[in-house]
């Protein structure tokens, strides 16, 4: 039997040492995952965004509804948001993963009309570009964009749905703003009534859409009924982030 101090020994101790000191460094390349909405224990630092004085707030509430805990949004012929900052380094970890659920979709909204640009839930991932990649008319549309519905408008903004009309792959426009792109993950009542799984490469459509220097500023989740008068009730639960080759790490 070969000692430590012995050429073989010695060979076999460095390749395990080898071994071993290479596990730390491998668990440390994959990136960790980023929560950004888990609600079993309260909303924050989600808060409520009223968009106009005049405009119906929803109704938010933290419950767990059929085993997640999740934020609960009625909406009733109105409109308002719960959202919170965020910071994520879309190099790291540019995949969005969430959980939601809608009782059903709409019944008479139209994302290309703005008489009826309502939906049974959708999340927006507000975006922050530099000062570079905006022109002075940009510049100029949001100076009065942010006068007249507040400093919360961002630069632009990717808006993910469930629709009631559109096919799922669906990319457009806003009906109020191209600064806002529509992509409709969901449609029609097929999945309703209980939870479904997302996942999207939310810095990949961020550089495709608004160019490669695109950062996350906001997120924030909704129904949305004040064109329509529509009613609707929508939950969302587990949101976070990871790699591009992780998996989702719902719980």
């Amino acid at each position: 039997m070969q000692c430590p101090a012995s050429p073989m020994g010695r060979l076999w101790l460095s390749l395990l040492v080898g071994v071993v000191s290479a596990l730390p460094a491998a668990a440390a390349d994959a990136p960790a995952v980023v929560w950004l909405g888990r609600f079993g224990q309260g909303l924050e630092p989600f808060a409520e965004v009223r968009l106009k004085a005049d405009l119906t707030p929803n109704r938010f509430e933290r419950q767990r509804w059929e085993g997640e805990a999740a934020l609960v949004v009625h909406s009733e012929g109105s409109m308002s948001l719960m959202a919170r900052d965020v910071t994520l380094d879309f190099r790291q970890t540019p995949v969005l993963c969430w959980r939601w659920r809608v009782d059903a979709p709409l019944k008479t909204a139209d994302m290309q009309r703005r008489s009826g640009d309502d939906y049974a839930a959708r999340l927006y991932l507000s975006l922050r570009l530099p000062d570079a990649d905006k022109s002075l008319a940009l510049r100029a549309q949001l100076r009065v964009a942010r006068a007249l519905f507040g400093p919360q408008v961002p630069d632009a903004a990717l808006n993910y749905v469930w629709d009631n009309r559109q096919p799922v792959g669906t990319e457009a426009p806003n009906a109020y703003t191209d600064r806002t792109r529509m992509l409709v993950l969901r449609s029609g009542a097929e999945a309703a009534g209980r939870w479904v799984d997302e996942r999207r490469d939310v810095g990949a459509d961020a550089r495709r859409l608004f160019g490669p220097q695109a950062q996350a500023a906001q997120l924030a989740v909704t129904a949305d009924t004040d064109n329509t008068g529509e009613r609707a009730r929508a939950g969302f639960a587990q949101i976070h982030a990871v790699g591009a080759g992780q998996a989702c790490q719902f719980e």
